[in-house]
Parts: C-alpha cells; sequence; structure tokens
C-alpha cells in the first residue's frame, strides 16, 4: 500500500506537469465565452484537482466576460473538470460503485482498491449526474428513433422485448396523495423496465437459447407512454426494422398491451406462461381451500389446458363454476375476464412448436438485479429524481454501455 501511495504521488506530479505544459501551448488567441462573447484575460487560478493518481495543483488562465458578468477558463473545459474537482477517470470510478452497491460501501472500496478519499455524498452526486447525463443520450436516442434516424447495431433472427414493473420505495413527498394496495398512501412507486434480447437457435432439446451477452435494459419511473418510447427506440437501435421475428413477453398488463399495439402493432405477443399459472393456482386456493385433495386435481387439469393453448375450453372450465361466496364470484369473473382478453397471447403450444420463449424470466430477474438489489435494500427510500438517476446508470452498466459512454463523452 506504501509504495502504491508513493507511485500514485509521483504520477501525480508528472501529471501535473504535463497538463501545465499542455495549458501553456493551448491557444489564447480568440477565446470566447459559451454565448460567443469576446473575454479579457485576468490573470492565473489554481485549482485543486482529484485524479485517480492523486491530488494535484494546476495553473490556469481565468478570462472574464463583461457582458454575461461570467468567468471563463479554457483548460477546465479541455480537461472536462468544469464546476467540479474530480478528473473525469475519477467520476467514472464513482459513478461504477455507485450504480452497483450503496453509495457508502462505494466510497469504501474506492479508498480501499484505488486508495481514493472521497465522502459518501461525493460519491451519490457524481452517480447520479452520470445517470442524468446517460438519460440525456437516451433521450436523443428516442427522438432519433421517433423520427426514423436511429441505426441499429444488427440484423437478428428473432428480436425479443420483455416489459415489466416492480415498486421501488420512495420518501413520502413522492407518494403523496396516491393509493397503496391497502387503501392507504403508497410507500412505492412504479419502476417500468424493459429488456431486449435476441435469440438465433435452439438446443438439442428444442428449446430457444438467448444468444450469448445479448440482453440490454432500459426503464425509468415514468407512465407508459413515456416508457413505451423508451422500449421503443431500444428495440430500434437493436434491430427491430430488420429483424426476422419479433416477439413482446409481458404479463398480460394494460399498461404493457397498450405500449405493444402503439408501437409493436406486428409482433408475435405473449403472455409469460408461469405467471399465468400463478392465476389458476391463486383461484384455486380462493376456490378449493377446504380440499386440498380437490385443488390439486382442479390445478392440475387447468394448468394442462392452458399449457396446451387450449383457453377456450379452460374459460368453459371456469363458467361451470358457481362460488357462493361473493368475493370468490367477484374473483372468478376477473379471472375469466383476464383469460379471455389474453387468449391470442396464450397459445403456448403453438409458440413452442414454433420454438419460441414462452417465459419472461430475463425480464424479472432484470427487475430482481436491476431495481431490486440496488433500490430496495433495508432503509432505502428514494426521490424519482435520485431512483431514476441510479436506474439509468444501473442499465447502462448492466447493458455493457457504460465503458461506451465515457468513450463517446472523451470524443466530443
Amino acid at each position: 500500500m506504501s509504495i502504491r501511495s508513493w507511485s500514485h504521488q509521483a504520477g501525480a506530479s508528472i501529471l501535473a506537469a504535463f497538463v501545465e505544459i499542455g495549458s501553456t501551448r493551448m491557444p489564447q488567441q480568440d477565446v470566447r465565452c459559451p454565448n460567443g462573447h469576446p473575454v479579457r484575460f485576468v490573470g492565473h487560478r489554481r485549482k485543486q484537482l482529484l485524479t485517480v493518481l492523486g491530488e494535484l495543483s494546476i495553473q490556469r488562465r481565468y478570462y472574464h466576460c463583461e457582458l454575461c458578468q461570467s468567468g471563463v477558463i479554457p483548460l477546465d473545459a479541455a480537461l472536462d473538470v468544469t464546476g467540479t474537482s474530480f478528473s473525469p477517470g475519477v467520476r467514472r470510478l464513482m459513478a461504477h460503485v455507485g450504480g452497483k452497491e450503496s453509495f457508502d460501501c462505494g466510497r469504501e472500496d474506492l479508498e480501499m482498491l484505488a486508495g481514493i478519499q472521497v465522502e459518501t455524498k461525493q460519491v451519490e452526486r457524481v452517480a447520479e449526474a452520470t445517470g442524468i447525463e446517460i438519460e440525456r443520450s437516451a433521450a436523443c436516442e428516442q427522438v432519433a428513433a421517433l423520427e426514423g434516424r436511429l441505426g441499429s447495431i444488427a440484423t437478428p433472427k428473432i428480436l425479443y422485448i420483455a416489459i415489466d414493473g416492480t415498486g421501488v420505495p420512495m420518501r413520502s413527498q413522492e407518494t403523496k396523495g396516491r393509493v397503496g394496495k391497502a387503501s392507504d398512501q403508497a410507500k412505492t412507486r412504479e419502476a417500468k423496465l424493459g429488456c431486449v434480447f435476441t435469440q438465433s437457435q435452439l438446443d438439442e432439446s428444442g428449446y430457444p437459447v438467448r444468444d450469448p451477452e445479448s440482453t440490454t435494459y432500459t426503464g425509468a419511473i415514468e407512465s407508459s407512454e413515456l416508457f413505451g418510447r423508451r422500449i421503443y427506440a431500444e428495440a430500434v437501435r437493436r434491430g427491430l426494422e430488420h429483424a426476422g421475428a419479433v416477439v413482446v413477453l409481458g404479463d398480460g398488463a394494460v399498461w404493457i398491451r397498450s405500449i405493444v399495439e402503439e408501437h409493436f402493432p406486428d409482433a408475435v405477443q405473449i403472455v409469460d406462461l408461469y405467471h399465468a399459472r400463478e392465476h389458476i393456482s391463486a383461484l384455486a386456493k380462493l376456490l378449493y381451500s377446504s380440499d386440498p385433495g380437490m385443488m390439486r386435481r382442479w390445478t392440475h387439469s387447468r394448468v394442462e389446458q392452458l399449457d396446451q393453448g387450449l383457453i377456450e375450453d379452460l374459460v368453459a372450465s371456469l363458467n361451470r363454476i358457481h362460488p357462493t361466496d361473493s368475493f370468490a364470484s367477484e374473483q372468478l369473473r376477473k379471472e375469466i375476464g383476464y383469460f379471455e382478453i389474453n387468449a391470442p397471447r396464450m397459445r403456448y403450444a403453438d409458440f413452442r412448436s414454433r420454438g419460441l420463449f414462452v417465459g419472461s424470466g430475463v425480464i424479472e430477474a432484470g427487475c430482481r438485479t436491476i431495481i431490486g438489489q440496488r433500490l430496495k435494500n433495508s432503509g432505502m427510500h428514494w426521490s424519482v429524481r435520485g431512483a431514476n438517476a441510479i436506474i439509468h446508470l444501473r442499465c447502462c452498466q448492466l447493458s455493457n454501455r457504460f465503458d461506451e459512454f465515457w468513450d463517446r463523452r472523451a470524443c466530443a
């Protein structure tokens, strides 16, 4: 550790010398403020900067714009440290740990693994600022996709789009006026998450195989209308317009169906088989809880109809039941409607014969990994702005686009 610390100090000194040499060679004529006004040279200002090698002090030329009444420091802009005392390399590390674990754990890891000492709040601010910057880039992709200007990175054989939602614990002011499941004030807000992946082959048993490293994510706490544009842009980037087939996986929720109808009208729609089975299991417990043997037999028969895609037969079986309990009768009516509406999305035998996935396990795992593991730990309560920033950051990381984001910034 001592040798590492000494090496960093030596490196920081060399880096500071290079920076100052470079600054003296920067063109000094025609320096202007961001609004294009001419500026007046005032003098030199020194700045302390934390880099991956340690702290260094740099001398910069300082200019003043009389019209804007603001200062201009060209070297700060060139080094990408305007308004911050952290170098891009340090900010990249802070964002990396802030997206993967709690901000305090990230601070500890930075000190232990990289010898970088920062405060927990600084990790939080940099991670959230990076997430917001990632979202700005994603917003540009959305506009380009809606205007037909966004290119794709591949021509997939089968492109899957999976959509789901999960609750994020929020601060009380973020849920004010919202009703929760127990008819009191809600404690969470729904984060909508989508993933896109591809399939090009089947395994030896004829089951579909997800292409390695093909899954990318996008998500936010926002309306279904805005999320629809978000997942559409990601699908376009992944090859929506050139795919041999497009499949949308979901749980049958109304908001998901609305997105599909607007953005993916020609896609094959599939309701997650295991989610549909849960509907049958819940109904069986409600109707036959007093007779476990009957409950098992009834569940087995209904699941068999479901797996074969015989939804009309399943609905007919449900219509033959006449509960005496009003609550059970109402729930049965709702489940009949659920299966009737989603019947075209539940032809599982046909989907399997075509070599397609019928389960949305990928997006459910994504909800646990992207949202659950980072935003739903004990004691966590978020603002919408903070939660969205971390969701954008984690989606970028788990989509293997984090390095791409920083490379693009460096070239800008």
